[in-house]
């Protein structure tokens, strides 16, 4: 039991990876839909590149989502219009008639017979108008001019009217008037007519519940078919025009395909089938990391924050899909290169959005043209995302990447429709959307850079700024070793970009890599103002353990003001595994025998990347020069390739990616810098 909870330990990192590796996998495959995938790939306008093809079992042809949409807008504009009739309004308004009249009669003094006379004409005059019926202003709205029948409902009873033949509201005072010559109201005309008016009210409404009701139901009713075809039956010849009726067969069977009746019998088959390729694909990433960049294979939070970064992209993807199709372009996937890119290097970045690309091909519609289209833009982005710590730079990039879309996407909608009247207009609308939201890329870094502890040049930008708390102190406490880093990370950002390496960690790094010796500073010839010196009073060996515990105490510090790891690793490694020569020969001196050279090398790391080892050759040739006395360009020659050689003679660069071309370059770099720090001039002849 023990040896196995030892093994546990020693292979911790290993089982971590396995098990984000088997976690992501199945996340990303219970994300896929799990319909069956059609293994023929076709475009409209295209010639069936395969054999002639026939029906592997019977199926319907299914209509397209813009013929179910035409006949829907056909049923809702020729759709039924309701109204109800209420009967309570009749008698309510009998009701007011009969008060009123009363009211009038007695402030009139109307005579007992004229009264009754009066009376029976208003009922009467009643009785016809709700007989017709009286729709309100409102309602009337409701009915479009073309209508030539609506349907009342009065109880049970339901009847087509003619929506002209019903009174309107407008209309009641006009159609009394009309009334009141043809019966003889009298003297009382005037009167009459206005309680009439007062007490009738509308009887008719708009019924909406019914309305809807019955839209529904026709609209449910449509055919969501045209044909049907048998098994067996041949459905395309090899070479022929994918269009028209071939073209809605072919949809038809894709979609039956990935139906969720096909699905039932062969989930466990496709689930399996999905594994296998998302695994595969998850695995390329693994092994290249492993492979081509050792440094983020050994860091789990490295290769955790990047499956995470896919995963993301993926799942977001999946939701839209679900959602609406026709949205997948506003998805910002070129994201992820930029900040696979901000954090390592552009060839991860591009490595990784391929691969995601190639994943979300089984979930996405027309996956060909959105494969073609993401990967070109993903390409774009890795060419042009550049300094991203400079906004114009990132705001003129996405504007390329968003040219690319528009560029792209136009030349695949002529080779499919043949003509550019067919190009949707909002795919345009959506690649704009797609390239504002990349510009959000900012607030994502930093929020990654806070979740995962990473360092982008946006973060680098920032603690490259020498009013930072930790540079002051170096400034306050250690001037000389404050004025050696700046010039450090002035060689450094210099060499970086004659060797298209990063620039502005090279920099950042420097500026930071002696922050150790703030501890100790007077034990640092840089720092020592008067001409005493605290190492006379010490042994060789005390005098090397401080001068290299400021590699130690760098990092301590570094890790108090929260210094991201990126920027400890040059102090670190900035003097790598070498030897303290000058207190090692003092103690040679002393006492040859018995001397444990193990005492006098820092403990390493050596540099591992083309930034590091640029700040170790600057870092070392800068500070000898201090030791010039009469220096001079040849001088300054030979001290940079002793330097450089020596360290190479002992290794300090194998584990770096750096070529001896860029060595060259660099040491070339570093000869013409200090030389026009020490304002060196051509010797002219006498």
């Amino acid at each position: 039991m023990k040896n196995f909870i030892d093994l546990i330990f020693d292979k911790h990192a290993v089982i971590y990876k396995l098990l984000l590796y088997i976690i992501t996998t199945a996340l990303i495959v219970y994300l896929f839909p799990k319909g069956g995938h059609f293994k023929y790939e076709f475009q409209k306008g295209k010639a069936w590149q395969y054999e002639n093809y026939y029906a592997p079992f019977d199926f319907a042809i299914q209509k397209s989502a813009e013929e179910i949409e035409l006949e829907k807008q056909r049923i809702q504009s020729n759709a039924q219009i309701f109204f109800d009739t209420d009967s309570t309004v009749i008698k309510s308004s009998f009701q007011t008639f009969g008060n009123k009249f009363q009211i009038l009669a007695n402030e009139l003094k109307i005579a007992q017979k004229d009264r009754e006379k009066l009376f029976l004409i208003g009922k009467i005059i009643l009785g016809d108008i709700y007989q017709i019926g009286i729709i309100g202003n409102v309602d009337e709205l409701k009915i479009k001019q073309d209508f030539n029948t609506i349907i009342v409902r009065n109880g049970n009873n339901v009847q087509e009217i003619n929506p002209n033949d019903l009174i309107k509201s407008s209309e009641i005072r006009s159609w009394i008037q009309n009334q009141s010559e043809v019966r003889n109201f009298g003297i009382y005309k005037n009167n009459l007519i206005e309680i009439l008016v007062e007490s009738i009210a509308p009887n008719i409404f708009y019924d909406d519940y019914f309305t809807q009701k019955s839209l529904e139901e026709a609209i449910n009713q449509i055919s969501l078919t045209t044909d049907f075809i048998s098994e067996k039956e041949r459905i395309i010849l090899k070479g022929d025009i994918v269009e028209g009726r071939k073209l809605a067969i072919l949809n038809s069977l894709k979609k039956e395909f990935q139906s969720q009746i096909w699905t039932k019998s062969n989930y466990k088959w496709i689930v399996l089938g999905y594994s296998i390729l998302v695994a595969l694909s998850l695995l390329m990433i693994m092994l290249f990391i492993k492979k081509y960049r050792v440094e983020i294979y050994e860091n789990n939070t490295k290769v955790t924050f990047i499956y995470f970064n896919l995963f993301l992209a993926i799942f977001l993807t999946t939701v839209v899909v679900k959602y609406n199709a026709e949205y997948v372009y506003i998805v910002p996937l070129s994201i992820l290169p930029i900040i696979i890119k901000a954090f390592f290097d552009p060839r991860l970045g591009l490595y990784t959005h391929v691969l995601t690309i190639l994943l979300l091909g089984f979930i996405v519609p027309n996956s060909f043209e959105f494969t073609f289209l993401q990967i070109i833009a993903g390409i774009v982005t890795i060419l042009t995302v550049s300094e991203m710590y400079k906004r114009t730079n990132l705001f003129i990039s996405v504007a390329q990447i968003t040219l690319v879309y528009f560029i792209t996407y136009f030349a695949f909608s002529i080779l499919q429709e043949g003509n550019i009247q067919q190009i949707k207009l909002e795919k345009f609308v959506y690649f704009a959307l797609n390239g504002t939201l990349i510009l959000f890329v900012l607030p994502f870094i930093y929020v990654f850079e806070k979740l995962f502890g990473l360092v982008s040049d946006e973060s680098l930008k920032e603690l490259s700024n020498t009013n930072s708390k930790i540079l002051r102190i170096l400034a306050e406490k250690a001037p000389g070793t404050f004025q050696h880093s700046i010039q450090v990370a002035n060689l450094s950002e210099a060499a970086a970009n004659e060797i298209n390496a990063n620039a502005l960690l090279a920099r950042t790094g420097a500026l930071y890599h002696d922050i150790g010796k703030i501890k100790n500073p007077m034990y640092f010839i840089e720092n020592q103002s008067t001409n005493f010196n605290p190492h006379l009073e010490l042994s060789p060996k005390d005098s090397a353990s401080i001068i290299i515990s400021h590699v130690d105490d760098g990092i301590k510090l570094a890790k108090k003001y929260r210094i991201p790891e990126r920027i400890i690793d040059f102090i670190r490694t900035h003097h790598g595994s070498s030897l303290v020569y000058y207190f090692y020969r003092n103690q040679e001196e002393i006492n040859p025998e018995g001397l444990d050279k193990s005492l006098f090398k820092y403990k390493g790391p050596i540099p591992f990347s083309k930034e590091t080892a640029i700040v170790m050759m600057c870092d070392s040739c800068e500070a000898a020069s201090k030791s010039l006395k009469e220096p001079s360009g040849k001088l300054i020659d030979e001290m940079v390739e002793k330097i450089v050689q020596k360290q190479m003679d002992e290794g300090q660069y194998m584990n770096a990616d750096i070529t001896f071309k860029d060595i060259q370059t660099v040491k070339k770099v570093i000869k013409k810098k200090l030389k026009n720090i020490y304002h060196l001039r051509i010797e002219y002849p006498e």
